[in-house]
């Protein structure tokens, strides 16, 4: 379930396994939870240490925060959740964790509170009793409970992430705001709000049944589409790569692939043929749908397939060389902006590499963004050389034998690293590893290349401003792949060929950009290109308040690095057949 970009890293990939629930359905539900009087209950904490509501009958209120150990948005708010806990702990209002996703253990619970500095309990909830008692339904997801455990607030902590976005702060603090409210004996003047987040992974309540298992059917499905990006190491926040872990995330997974969110995939169907296209069959679909209403049954474990065989951490084989961004590791800042940071590594090449596999490895997901790492040759343009990246979603590029990426002698490697701080101060190390061809294997060469503009100005609160750029091919060419690339208001991009008599075909049409999944779409067969053709890439931006991802509607916006600029890019890949690299070869 993978392939992809995130204005905020993983943290981010992240937002692609959340979904918000509908305005209708919240309000449907919102009389059942707002003054509902919650009875006491015990649960243990993640230390094995019984813990009752009865616990804090001196507190004037309690937030009870429903939590899941992976949920890309419950980790985006670890953070504030511990930073609101320490801040209104001298004011008499006790906080509490929940968590009753049937797929996180103790041990997860305990590291993951660990990892984020959370001091307040944080209890286990098994066979989610508590959370249908409180009908808590995603994660993150808070009530307020008054002196007499009557629920007054009810919904999202604030608004600062979504689905798909992520503001630089703030605009509505509701938890804090409801908080204020009833401290000064005032009613919570929202009392309900919507929360986007992960379905609460609850345990399966029919019986297992039918002849769709886990074993036979859905393992092979997710093999084929999903554990790429979902296995141990990878980008994606969970695995999918046994039966216990993936019945957690069934309703979850169910939701994301109808929502088509999961796998991502952007491009319409119909322009363009790619052999990279993770969508699911409509045959795959129906299979995990029987396979959830009928209670998600396990089937013989003989019928599982052969795990698919990683280099442990890697998406790729197991790398003939890794190089770091840096000897040592960068810190990153608790708050605030951090500038593009670029690092220029010799790899030390006295004759030509040929990379045949590339994986560029986050070093510390939780507050990197993205990692460019370009190949430049001696006297090279960055922008216009071959390169590999880090973005959620983003999978390793590996190529077909005989083709590979070529690493002239002399040449460095430039690392490009974009930080989002989360709250606490952190390190990164990023890298990336390489697997070799033999010379005397290869038959192409992968190149690289971009459409683009960087004199473009997007006029405030627009919502529909187009840009226009165009590339001219000078020789024949044979173009391998495309990737669209803009930021926060990006909206729609395609590709168009104009041949030399003027007509036109569509090579890429993405209507629904999505900042957070960066993705390749590599051809099925190379595209001949002939020599006087044109490229024309088409942008379409949205700087309106109606875009939730949208930093500032105000301003007018310009080409920067800065997710809260814009860029316009049409990135391609091309291949060289191998005589026109003996020809270019030194003598």
């Amino acid at each position: 379930m993978c392939d992809s970009f995130r204005p905020f890293a993983r943290k981010l990939i992240v937002l692609a396994v959340a979904l918000a629930a509908t305005s209708s359905q919240w309000s449907r539900a919102e009389e059942s939870r707002v003054g509902r009087k919650i009875e006491s209950f015990v649960l243990d904490d993640f230390r094995g240490r019984a813990r009752s509501l009865d616990d804090w009958a001196d507190s004037k209120l309690i937030v009870v925060a429903f939590l899941g150990t992976e949920c890309p948005l419950a980790t985006l708010y670890a953070p504030r959740l511990a930073e609101l806990a320490a801040r209104y702990e001298s004011k008499g209002v006790a906080f509490v964790g929940i968590n009753s996703n049937h797929q996180d253990s103790i041990a997860e619970i305990a590291a993951n509170a660990q990892r984020h500095g959370i001091r307040f309990p944080i209890l286990k909830d098994p066979g989610n009793k508590i959370a249908d008692r409180f009908g808590a339904v995603r994660t993150p997801e808070v009530f307020v409970l008054d002196k007499d455990r009557g629920v007054q607030y009810w919904g999202r902590i604030d608004d600062r992430f979504g689905v798909g976005f992520q503001k630089p702060t703030a605009q509505r603090n509701d938890l804090e705001a409801a908080l204020e409210e009833l401290l000064a004996d005032k009613s919570v003047s929202q009392p309900t709000t919507a929360v986007a987040g992960c379905l609460i992974g609850r345990v399966q309540r029919p019986a297992p049944s039918g002849n769709v298992t886990y074993s036979h059917q859905i393992a092979r499905i997710l093999q084929n589409r999903c554990v790429e990006c979902h296995h141990e190491g990878q980008i994606a926040p969970f695995a999918l790569t046994s039966y216990d872990e993936v019945v957690g995330w069934a309703e979850m997974m169910r939701e994301v692939i109808h929502d088509r969110r999961m796998p991502p995939w952007l491009a319409a169907p119909e322009h363009g043929d790619f052999k990279n296209n993770p969508a699911l069959d409509p045959e795959e679909i129906q299979l995990i749908d029987r396979w959830v209403e009928n209670g998600c049954p396990r089937g013989n474990p003989a019928d599982l397939p052969p795990p698919t065989d990683f280099a442990k951490g890697w998406g790729i084989s197991q790398p003939d060389q890794v190089f770091y961004m840096s000897k040592g590791s960068y810190t990153v800042p608790a708050e605030g902006v951090v500038d593009y940071q670029l690092y220029v590594v010799d790899p030390g090449f006295k004759e030509d590499h040929w990379i045949q596999q590339a994986e560029v490895k986050a070093g510390n997901p939780a507050v990197v963004h993205h990692v460019i790492v370009f190949i430049q040759g001696p006297g090279g343009d960055r922008f216009g050389a071959p390169q590999m990246a880090f973005a959620p979603g983003m999978t390793p590029r590996r190529f077909e034998k005989g083709v590979a990426i070529r690493a002239a002698a002399g040449s460095k490697l430039v690392f490009q690293v974009h930080y989002t701080p989360n709250g606490t101060q952190q390190e990164d190390r990023s890298y990336v590893g390489f697997v070799y061809a033999k010379p005397g294997e290869i038959t192409h060469e992968v190149l690289g290349g971009a459409c683009g503009d960087l004199a473009f100005k997007i006029p405030p609160h627009k919502s529909n401003h187009q840009v226009t750029a165009r590339r001219a091919f000078l020789k024949d060419t044979m173009l391998t792949g495309m990737n669209p690339h803009m930021h926060l208001r990006g909206k729609s991009f395609r590709y168009e060929l104009e041949l030399p008599d003027g007509t036109r075909e569509v090579l890429l049409d993405v209507p629904r950009y999505d900042f957070n999944w960066q993705l390749w779409y590599m051809l099925k067969e190379p595209k001949f290109i002939p020599k006087g053709s044109r490229m024309i890439c088409t942008a379409e931006f949205d700087n309106s308040d109606e875009n939730p991802a949208n930093p500032d509607a105000s301003r007018q916006v310009t080409w920067g690095e800065q997710t809260w600029d814009e860029m316009m890019f049409g990135f391609y890949s091309t291949i060289k057949p191998r005589q026109d690299i003996a020809a270019a070869a030194p003598k």
